[in-house]
């Protein structure tokens, strides 16, 4: 059995699948609060858990013209007022030690993205900000040395990880799910979760270009993944990811978002019930 990691009001484990959600990156109040709606009936229809997603800031963008988010300051004040109105779980990435502790008011999740999972003193000012920290497996590295970032964490008595898959890059643009990823992962005894709109990012082409993601191919990932073991999905979803201002070709329409989870609440029972 893994471990239990508490974030706000939930507990997250294997033994109940939960959901990681939102869009991609901080946009206008509207659509953030059409999200969080969406959210919150998603987990009161299917007693789902549910933690609320979205970045302050993308400093990873592949272009300085591109929308990178509002910023530490008013991106946290968005995230507070979504986590008072609707009472969920909060995660957010951050790129920098100097963001951490402004972050960790808000925050009870911080993201360490894929990027940067190996950056010793990011991942040890997360640790030391005593909440969760998710570590997103880094596109380069191999899944059993996940291992290491996990111990920095661990190095500073901070026991709340989660774990996060989102594919490897293999050249041309492309990123490759390996099972064996998830296999090795849930060997660190943290709860797995399986990034399924990153995973499907086509790297170097704009977000906003159709050709920029391969969304048809998530049913098939998400279900996969979760077959395979992983005790947890992120999706980032948006009320018209045509206009999205960040991944607009891999976030997951809001209006598909029960469609595409009912048969992975169903898959995750039935790997948890022959699960050795």
């Amino acid at each position: 059995m893994k471990k239990k990691v508490k974030v706000g009001n939930l507990t997250l484990s294997d033994e109940q699948f939960f959901l990681i959600s939102g869009p991609c990156v901080i946009e206008e109040e509207k659509i953030m609060m059409q999200a969080a709606e969406k959210l919150k009936s998603v987990s009161e229809k299917y007693q789902l858990p549910v933690v609320y997603k979205s970045s302050f800031m993308k400093d990873n963008r592949s272009s300085v013209d591109y929308y990178m988010g509002p910023g530490l300051e008013e991106g946290l004040k968005m995230l507070e007022k979504i986590k008072k109105d609707f009472g969920f779980p909060i995660l957010s990435d951050v790129h920098y030690p100097e963001q951490v502790e402004a972050a960790a008011e808000v925050l009870d999740i911080i993201q360490i993205p894929a990027y940067l999972c190996m950056q010793t003193t990011l991942v040890v000012a997360a640790a030391k900000a005593g909440k969760c920290v998710n570590l997103k497996h880094g596109q380069f590295l191999a899944p059993e040395n996940m291992i290491k970032p996990v111990q920095k964490i661990e190095s500073q008595g901070n026991y709340d990880i989660l774990l996060t898959e989102r594919g490897f890059t293999f050249g041309y643009n492309d990123l490759v799910v390996d099972p064996r990823s998830f296999h090795h992962m849930n060997e660190t005894g943290y709860p797995v979760i399986f990034d399924i709109t990153h995973s499907i990012r086509k790297y170097g082409i704009p977000s906003a270009d159709p050709s920029g993601g391969a969304r048809h191919y998530i049913p098939t990932l998400s279900r996969s993944g979760v077959a395979a073991g992983v005790d947890g999905i992120f999706v980032e979803i948006h009320p018209d990811p045509s206009k999205a201002l960040c991944d607009a070709a891999s976030q997951l329409p809001m209006d598909q978002l029960e469609d595409f989870l009912e048969p992975l609440i169903e898959i995750h029972n039935i790997e948890k019930k022959y699960r050795n």
